[in-house]
């Protein structure tokens, strides 16, 4: 009879503590909550990204979301998260005032205009930059916001000519959500609005319908990308944030913004 060989006791023991040792190289020794705040247009590929980064890193991070102008004051100010992701351009308009915003960027990719219609509202023709402009003379409500996608639709309404004959019958409200919120509660026949194609995509299960993108001649890309707040407190905190952001910049990231309507950035 083949005799079993049994592993002591301290045998074991060792294996176990080589294991915890190992364990210790993959998971933080202390799990840090990590705060971010971003731009909304990317809101459906940041939050898989940021769950997976939990997954994969023992930490947490905790997202709030803010139109352009408010993040933009954000940063003349004191730190309010340890990441912030916010459109390039932003980022730009700041250095050309004298606000340094350093460290490293992981670019995100962009995210271009779309047309909307609440369910019940026939989608109006805007597959000419002529379409679209008939669809604005003839609608009866326009909505669009007053961050970065709204202040690009008042420069193309410019641009079409219609600035004026669109005024009268234009609202602006807050944010790309409130764009969404307002045309959902709308109750005129013809109500169109603007906003971030992924934006549109959110409150698709309530109904919004997405006309499509705007005129290859006319469409926007707003690029967005993340950076570490300058301030982090201890080491520790400053090595979760840089771990966040090569995260971000990822393959996986960057097949979960696809997968959202992110396109990569050329």
């Amino acid at each position: 009879m083949r005799a079993v060989v049994r592993p002591c006791r301290s045998r074991l023991a060792a294996r176990v503590g080589v294991a915890v040792l190992l364990g210790a190289y993959v998971l933080p020794l202390h799990a840090i909550e990590l705060s971010v705040l971003s731009a909304g247009a990317v809101e459906r590929g940041i939050r898989p990204a940021l769950a997976a980064f939990e997954r994969e890193s023992g930490h947490t991070v905790r997202i709030d979301f803010a139109a352009a102008p408010a993040l933009r004051a954000a940063l003349r100010t004191a730190p309010a998260a340890d990441v912030i992701i916010v459109p390039q351009g932003t980022l730009d308009e700041l250095a050309a005032t004298g606000v340094a915003v350093s460290g490293p960027r992981a670019p995100i990719g962009r995210v271009g205009v779309g047309v909307a219609v609440r369910p019940g509202v026939d989608p109006p023709d805007i597959g000419s930059a002529d379409a679209l402009k008939a669809a604005l003379l003839s609608a009866d409500t326009v909505v669009f916001n007053r961050a970065s996608t709204g202040i690009y639709v008042e420069a193309m309404l410019q641009q079409l000519g219609i600035a004026d004959a669109v005024r009268t019958k234009s609202e602006r409200v807050l944010d790309g959500a409130s764009v969404m919120r307002r045309l959902l509660a709308g109750t005129a026949p013809r109500e169109l609005g603007f906003g971030a194609m992924t934006e549109i995509s959110l409150f698709r299960d309530q109904g919004l319908k997405l006309v499509g993108p705007l005129p290859a001649p006319l469409q926007n890309f707003t690029t967005y990308v993340a950076l570490p707040w300058p301030g982090a407190a201890t080491t520790d905190r400053a090595d979760a944030v840089a771990r966040l952001i090569r995260h971000l910049q990822s393959a996986d990231a960057r097949s979960l913004y696809v997968a959202a309507g992110i396109a990569p950035v050329p």
